[in-house]
């Protein structure tokens, strides 16, 4: 394990003072099962005191304009890029992310991305077509005119997964800070100590209760939060169940809703394709961070003439991914995050080959320590499959074949999830052509790679709303219209 202070006190971030706690819990490494550091374990009534400390904050900080606090984004990007240069081992620790995904993605590139994005000023406002009002029992003849403007949604709480931690984090208080919310950060408990860090730096330069942060192992913390009548909106990025959960809770008090949740992404393949170009594209995110990526085309389905060509490519293709420590030189896919999950990855597996499912590759644990599992790629599968319908977070890959363009949408739009697809097509009209039959909030032709700017969400048990870009301003925003007489 890397070289990490072990005596270093963790601490809660509430109305910009450093709070310690009475209770702590152990951050273990992935690779070596060994003990990173002892978080702090956060009360409910802490928790309640940031939603207070947040909502103290709001009106002085709303009151700024967005080019006043677009400055603080601007500060807080460099002063982050600065010291996050020093937390990739941390990063690392915590995540167990290979060296090129924690350099890479982890701790810089969209990470920082994020803030700069909304370092920048937008307008917000929108003017109204005056139109002409006729006389009435409520006003006299008139030309009505008007503006619509965002609004700030109030105390945001932003709940984040732990597959990416500080780029979570950054996409949604990035955002959220620039339309003049406040925020209250609940990181994932399995790897939180590197947002603390995150929020100190934070802390040093947002006013105080602008940016809190709230640690803890505990349900009771999160659904504090969603309860909290000082909390006006909930952003949240995890499971679907967590997600339906947040709805039902959040209704009491019209809690506003930004849910990025469970994605099994379908991969099409048209017989025309070209196979080593979506293989290529399969095997970049098959191993990816373990599979610990929602938008990863674990589904694939390939027409029933490349069927075979398809299988044996990726197959070939599963030699390379090297299974090992993250720290280690040409490891590709280290381990995922918990044994629990690794447990639980098992289990779809396994209940893929008691449906019948062909075990191509994988399958079974590497014999070492830490929360490993092997590539597994699962041919022969049909719909009704468990591990077909359900997202396994993890290296596991199944293949479907379809008999045409129609069979091939109906066999990706069956399912309850709908975030990211995929369409590789001998041209891209064709692509063009399925993709707009898709249910999914995100679909890519012929590539992997994302538009990072796009509104990112999903359809159906995926997500509700949409971040990024423009997108990310006005889901931390409530619309206001405001007319008169012209």
């Amino acid at each position: 394990m890397a070289d990490i202070d072990q005596d270093y006190e963790w601490k809660l971030i509430v109305g910009g003072e450093e709070i310690s706690t009475s209770a702590h819990y152990d951050i273990i490494d992935p690779n070596t099962t060994g003990i990173v550091g002892k978080a702090p374990e956060a009360t409910v009534q802490q928790t309640l005191q940031a939603a207070a400390a947040a909502k103290e904050a709001l009106p002085k900080w709303k009151a700024l304009s967005m080019d006043e606090r677009c400055t603080y984004i601007a500060k807080a990007a460099d002063a982050l890029e600065v010291a996050s240069a020093e937390w990739v081992d941390l990063v690392q620790a915590e995540t167990g992310a290979t060296m090129r995904i924690a350099k890479t993605m982890q701790v810089a590139g969209a990470f920082i991305d994020r803030f700069r994005y909304y370092s920048k000023s937008f307008e917000m406002n929108q003017p109204l077509t005056p139109v002409y009002s006729a006389a009435s029992a409520l006003a006299p003849e008139s030309l009505i005119t008007g503006n619509v403007i965002r609004q700030p949604a109030g105390v945001v709480a932003c709940i984040t997964p732990y597959n990416f931690p500080l780029v979570n984090v950054a996409g949604k208080i990035a955002p959220a800070l620039a339309m003049g919310n406040t925020v209250i950060i609940k990181p994932a408990p399995q790897d939180p100590l590197a947002v603390i860090k995150l929020g100190e730096v934070l802390n040093s330069i947002f006013p105080p209760g602008v940016v809190n942060v709230i640690v803890g192992s505990s349900p009771d913390i999160g659904a504090a939060l969603v309860d909290s009548s000082d909390v006006n909106m909930i952003s949240f990025t995890g499971s679907s169940m967590v997600g339906a959960k947040i709805m039902e809770s959040g209704g009491k008090t019209m809690k506003r809703l930004l849910m990025e949740l469970g994605g099994k992404g379908a991969l099409i393949m048209t017989e025309d394709c070209d196979i080593q170009s979506a293989v290529g594209g399969i095997a970049s995110v098959w191993g990816f961070h373990s599979g610990q990526i929602c938008t990863a085309p674990t589904r694939v389905i390939c027409h029933k003439s490349i069927y075979e060509e398809t299988v044996a490519t990726l197959k070939a293709t599963s030699e390379f991914m090297t299974v090992g420590d993250a720290r280690e030189e040409g490891t590709l896919v280290g381990p995922v995050i918990t044994e629990t999950h690794r447990d639980r990855v098992e289990s779809f597996i396994q209940s893929g080959i008691d449906d019948g499912a062909e075990v191509i590759v994988g399958g079974e644990r590497p014999d070492r320590d830490g929360y490993f599992i092997a590539p597994t790629l699962l041919a022969g599968c049909n719909p009704d499959m468990h591990v077909v319908k359900e997202e396994a977070f993890g290296p596991v890959v199944v293949v479907m074949s379809h008999d045409g363009d129609e069979h091939a949408v109906e066999l990706a739009n069956d399912s309850h999830y709908g975030l990211f697809s995929y369409v590789y097509a001998g041209n891209t009209t064709r692509a063009y052509d399925i993709a707009q039959k898709l249910e999914s909030g995100n679909v890519a032709l012929n590539t992997i790679a994302p538009h990072m700017y796009a509104p990112f969400g999903g359809f159906k048990m995926s997500g509700v709303g949409r971040d990024r870009g423009r997108w990310g301003l006005e889901a931390y925003s409530e619309v206001q219209a405001i007319n008169w007489p012209s």
